[in-house]
């Protein structure tokens, strides 16, 4: 009695089919579910967000800010336009376009701007480092000139503004003429919003307040720059042993000017404190004219990874880090001007990109149907596959990531219909190749796939990489174009792997795929193959000596070695039977 055979417990071909087709159908729920949660509860919609060539936007243009008789240079201008690119960029808002237009920085935003956004760009001023010399509570009565005593003899005298002995240093106090120290007195923080108010040059003392108005202080010549603070994070206070005392603080690094700019001030300022010169034991820190914080020096930094701590919150450490960073302007700006401005291209240029890639996608249906027959259809039902997929994740990341669709972006999308295309016919060809050595077209399929997945994987290794590079080094629309690209090369191999492959599979099972319907594209007859398995050969077809068929001569190149053996062999055997009759 015959021992039962062991069932083999490696899935099946189809089996394996319908787990890809199941993934793919998650994936697919699941991205529809994420973009209809951000509908109903979010501020999601279900289209992209269109970029400022599509859909128009605000626009910012920013003046240069410079002392009497200075000029502005076009270096200070391109490192004021990658700042501002910076915190626009932090802000989440893409398709964005900064740049020069003159002595102007001309800032487009796409679509309608926020008011953090907003406030990013307009507070464009350069961030300074000063030591404090004095502070006080801040006055903000308002004074009525009309009411103000007529001056006496001895106050229309002009006090003296120069410097009785040369300052050594920024906390010198000899920086404290008597009519630096009027100024300090009379000023007024309500009137910090007026020009000039609180603008100094940066070698002379500055009388200005803090941002609340709350503070106002004398501070001497700035002795570092926002210029050389590299980075700027905000996090909570460690202790020795590396366990969080939940008080938040800024992290600041400065590059080695700034390293070295604050090691010699810190060990300055740290060196006061014991003569009770308070506040001169404090460094403010300036963005355009007022003070963000002045922190009391604890000890001399040199490593240039100063922490600054105080009242701090998650949300307020957070902002005042961001201020830090992206405030190293070169140069100070003011608005200029702020105006909503309409689609540059507009509605004609979005439906012209459209129909483009309409026309691309019926060019290449008509080629798959010609060349593939009704194989083709699985091309047709991949690409819409792949559609549905990119739509989603582009609709996700423009309600996430603020990502916004341009007229390069779709340019990307057009070109991935080719490269997605390119995929299916690479797949097909490897399994006509093996209907043509003999193999049975579940077998042919199988085999085909692992000779085409490696040639598919590294066509679009290079494409990905050719997008990510684009990506780092470009700006501006071509980022777009370099998005959307990278994004359908890798849907491209995800439809490939959990539909093209599975539902060829599937279709192996049929009788009209199996059988080499001259319809079904994969008809060994149609594709020349000359013998169907391992030395099992069509009979010749009787011919003229001198008449050789191509087919035969096909047949004799496609032959593998053992083959030919085994044919010889049979030839010798026949001869040798011709013989003996």
């Amino acid at each position: 009695m015959a021992a039962p055979s062991k069932r083999s417990s490696r899935p099946t071909p189809v089996r394996k089919a319908w787990r890809s087709l199941t993934w793919l159908g998650v994936i697919i729920a699941l991205l529809f579910g994420i973009n209809a949660a951000g509908v109903i509860w979010g501020d999601g919609s279900w289209s992209p967000k269109l970029a400022l060539d599509l859909e128009g936007g605000t626009q910012i243009i920013l003046a240069p800010k410079v002392e009497s008789g200075e000029t502005v240079s076009q270096e200070q201008l391109d490192q004021a336009v990658s700042i501002i690119r910076q915190r626009v960029d932090a802000s989440g808002v893409a398709e964005a376009e900064i740049n020069t237009e003159g002595s102007n920085v001309v800032v487009r935003i796409p679509g309608e701007l926020d008011d953090q956004t907003r406030a990013r760009i307009e507070q464009s001023a350069k961030l300074e480092l000063r030591a404090v010399l004095l502070a006080d509570v801040a006055t903000n009565e308002s004074i009525d000139p009309s009411a103000s005593p007529e001056p006496t003899d001895g106050a229309a005298e002009e006090l003296e503004s120069t410097p009785t002995a040369e300052p050594t240093d920024g906390s010198d106090l000899a920086w404290i003429t008597p009519a630096l120290q009027d100024e300090f007195d009379s000023f007024n923080c309500s009137t910090m919003d007026e020009a000039s108010t609180n603008v100094a040059p940066t070698d002379e003392p500055l009388v200005t307040c803090d941002v609340a108005r709350s503070a106002k202080y004398l501070l001497g010549p700035v002795e570092a720059s926002g210029e050389n603070i590299v980075d700027a994070t905000n996090g909570t206070v460690s202790t020795q042993t590396g366990a969080s005392t939940g008080q938040w603080a800024v992290n600041i690094v400065f590059d080695a000017k700034g390293t070295d700019d604050f090691a010699k001030v810190s060990t300055r300022l740290f060196g006061l404190q014991g003569e009770g010169a308070s506040p001169r034991d404090q460094f403010a820190f300036v963005l355009d004219g007022a003070v963000l914080t002045a922190p009391q020096m604890n000890g001399a930094i040199t490593d240039g990874r100063p922490q600054i701590t105080g009242s701090f919150t998650q949300e307020s450490s957070k902002a005042l880090a961001d201020q830090l960073k992206f405030g190293a302007l070169p140069i100070s700006f003011t608005v200029q001007s702020s105006d909503t401005i309409s689609a540059t291209l507009g509605t004609s240029q979005l439906q012209s990109g459209l129909v483009a890639g309409l026309i691309g996608l019926i060019l290449v249906v008509i080629y798959t149907l010609f060349q593939y027959r009704l194989l083709g259809t699985v091309t047709i039902a991949s690409l819409i596959i792949a559609g549905i997929i990119t739509y989603l994740l582009i609709t996700i990341l423009s309600w996430r990531q603020g990502y916004r669709l341009s007229l390069a972006g779709i340019a990307g999308l057009i070109v991935a219909i080719g490269f997605t295309a390119d995929s299916f016919i690479v797949y097909f060809e490897r399994v006509r190749d093996e209907l043509r050595d003999g193999r049975p077209i579940v077998g042919a399929i199988e085999a085909g796939w692992k000779r085409a997945f490696r040639t598919v994987l590294a066509s679009k290794g290079v494409n990905l990489l050719a997008a990510v590079v684009l990506f780092i080094l470009a700006v501006g629309n071509v980022k777009g174009f370099a998005y959307t690209l990278g994004l359908t090369t890798i849907i491209d191999v995800l439809v490939v792997i959990l539909f093209t492959h599975p539902m060829l599979q599937l279709l192996a099972q049929t009788r009209f795929f199996s059988s080499g319907h001259p319809w079904s594209g994969l008809d060994p007859n149609a594709l020349g193959a000359v013998y169907r398995g391992r030395a099992e050969f069509r009979k010749p077809v009787a011919v003229a000596p001198r008449k050789v068929a191509s087919s035969s001569k096909e047949a004799q190149r496609r032959q593998t070695i053992a083959e030919r053996k085994a044919a010889s062999v049979g030839a010798g055997s026949t001869s040798n039977d011709g013989k003996e009759s």
